[in-house]
């Protein structure tokens, strides 16, 4: 199941800077992990704000849920999930 997700971050100021460090090496590592798998299939970046948008191949809602709340940076996220499926007007369902 493909979907598409927006993630908003927004770590607080005060957070301790060597906390913030660990956050953000541990959140890119295990981003880095996902792509490799296949799972994480597309990460774009919205220009000017602290945003993706990304697309994820899972088997499941449950599987994408699982993924999303343990990411390091999920605490600070505010997270939109959309569900896809092919349009008939595509040129995959046209070839």
């Amino acid at each position: 199941m493909l979907f598409h997700v927006r993630m908003d971050v927004a770590i607080p100021r005060d957070l301790d800077p060597d906390e913030r460090t660990r956050l953000v090496t541990t959140e890119k590592a295990r981003a880095l992990e996902l792509q490799r798998q296949g799972t994480w299939v597309h990460l774009w970046r919205v220009v000017g704000q602290y945003s993706n948008i990304s697309v994820f191949d899972v088997d499941s809602s449950d599987a994408l849920h699982e993924i999303l709340w343990n990411l390091p940076l999920f605490p600070f996220m505010t997270v939109q999930v959309t569900p896809l499926t092919e349009h008939p007007s595509a040129l995959s369902a046209n070839p």
